[in-house]
């Protein structure tokens, strides 16, 4: 099993930015890919970025330009800096972790942009 564990959600003015992190536990070895979902207000969970194990980075349409994700090998974890926040970018963020055949989220974070 594995458990992930987000922090940094909040609330921020439009064009501000945020950082969230993401920290693996217990089964950790060969997490193939982890990464951020969101899922806004009467919408479907959607992909925002995943990053390999060999550090390839796929983001969503919505968010290339603004937002980054890196990993972190040695410290199991994942992060999600977040700048030029809009309105629409409100959310719960959720981190993902997939591991073979396994896929893992964590509890899920606010993220609120509004003035």
């Amino acid at each position: 099993q594995v458990q992930l564990e987000e922090s940094g959600g909040g609330l921020v003015q439009p064009g501000g930015s945020l950082t969230l992190s993401c920290v693996a536990s217990g089964s950790t070895d060969s997490l193939h890919v982890m990464g951020w979902y969101r899922q806004a207000p009467g919408k479907q969970r959607e992909m925002v970025a995943a990053v390999s194990l060999s550090g390839y980075t796929n983001y969503a349409d919505s968010v290339k330009g603004r937002f980054t994700a890196s990993r972190d090998f040695a410290e199991r974890g994942v992060y999600l800096e977040m700048t030029s926040l809009k309105p629409d970018d409100t959310a719960v963020y959720y981190c993902n972790a997939q591991k073979y055949a396994d896929t893992y989220w964590g509890q899920g974070t606010q993220v609120t942009v509004s003035s």
